[in-house]
């Protein structure tokens, strides 16, 4: 009969599994907050309602849904990569959870991968909400579903970079103003509910070099015109991904 070995046998779970941990915990944490469910949910769904079913805007011909279903996916991406990132963790840092937690076997590495994930998770249950929302108004998307995951995973990438660069150099109670702020400015100004058109010709360059323009745009331009993979939108999000991403990897602050 083999003897039983009660040992301990101390050591760390293997780094995929701490990751979906912390993944796991990080969804649950952004789901339960009822700020941030009524940044990433309820607000993306009410302005896709509203706007569709009441005449507030004039889009200059077309269909009211099909102009805003793409800038309401790009409106999600920002809020949940960029706002609710943002300040969730400037908090973190302001209360030592991510010291603590970069301390631990998971390392610091592993945390931005488990909220990476968290990111994406929590975008994937608002397009599927902002899709179905959608196509019971009416909406009949159009083109490459490559097309628009890419704008999508590029944008994630910027606005995640731009979040972090927030929350990692600002104090906590800065990061919340300023998220918010750009947030309110970033939805009048970058194409979401009202047409670029609208602007002044002599800002429309700026605009259109926003993150959120270039989103906007390259997502209206192939899920309402079938258009192929816009690479000007693209460009302009890859930079800003790229500059922010390198911006955070030398900034960042854990304490």
């Amino acid at each position: 009969m083999t003897a039983l070995d009660f040992t301990p046998a101390p050591g760390a779970a293997p780094f995929p599994r701490m990751v979906a941990a912390q993944t796991g915990a990080e969804i649950r944490a952004m789901l339960r907050n009822g700020e941030q469910l009524l940044l990433t949910m309820v607000i993306p769904v009410l302005l896709l309602v509203g706007f569709s079913v009441a005449p507030l805007i004039d889009i200059g011909g077309g269909s009211r849904i099909d102009f805003l279903a793409p800038g309401v996916l790009a409106l999600a991406v920002m809020s949940t990569a960029f706002t609710g990132q943002a300040i969730a963790t400037g908090f973190e840092r302001r209360y030592g959870v991510l010291k603590r937690l970069g301390a631990t076997p998971l390392s610091r590495a592993g945390l931005m991968l488990a909220k990476t994930g968290a990111v994406v998770a929590v975008e994937l249950l608002q397009a599927v909400v902002i899709v179905l929302v959608g196509l019971a108004l009416g909406w009949r998307p159009h083109g490459s579903p490559f097309s628009a995951v890419l704008l999508i995973v590029v944008g994630t990438a910027a606005f995640s970079g731009l979040g972090l660069l927030m929350a990692g150099t600002l104090r906590a109670e800065a990061t919340l103003a300023a998220a918010n702020l750009v947030y309110l400015v970033l939805l009048g100004a970058g194409g979401v509910i009202f047409p670029l058109s609208k602007f002044p010709a002599s800002a429309l360059p700026v605009l259109e070099l926003l993150p959120i323009s270039a989103l906007t745009g390259g997502l209206r331009a192939v899920l309402a015109h079938g258009a192929a993979l816009p690479l000007g939108p693209l460009a302009v999000l890859a930079a800003w991904a790229v500059l922010s991403l390198g911006l955070v990897s030398r900034t960042f602050r854990w304490e």
